[in-house]
């Protein structure tokens, strides 16, 4: 599941001046195209832009309802079990041949070898 961080920036509200660019419209979608492809950049994604309602003080106890316009952009977020590679074992080497057996397989061989034979003497000695 892929998961993401969000980022709210407020739209630039005057335009910026560029080469060959004239009056107040292009130059507002000039500064717009600027803000985006720097936010870009840096691996946020554009998503869209809001216009959402702040309420602020104005005077000593009216208050009054302004509207901001605001950027969302988002990117991926990686999360740990994504980052989580399994590494696979490396296969045996070819002068481990498949007769070999462990340690502990060889002990417990004769330990059973062992209650085997002490069994066999005692049937052969019993009249």
């Amino acid at each position: 599941m892929i998961r993401y961080e969000y980022k709210v920036i407020p739209a630039p509200t005057r335009g910026r001046k560029g080469k060959g660019i004239k009056g107040a419209d292009d130059r507002f979608a000039y500064a717009l195209e600027q803000l985006i492809n720097d936010m870009a950049a840096s691996g946020w994604e554009y998503q869209r832009a809001d216009t959402l309602p702040s309420e602020e003080r104005s005077g000593l106890t009216s208050k009054t309802t302004v509207f901001r316009n605001v950027l969302v952009f988002r990117r991926a977020v990686e999360t740990e079990v994504e980052a989580f590679e399994p590494k696979l074992l490396d296969p045996p080497s070819p002068s481990e041949g498949a007769d070999d057996i462990s340690e502990t397989e060889a002990e417990q061989l004769e330990v059973a070898d062992t209650a085997d034979n002490e069994d066999t003497h005692s049937e052969n000695e019993r009249p």
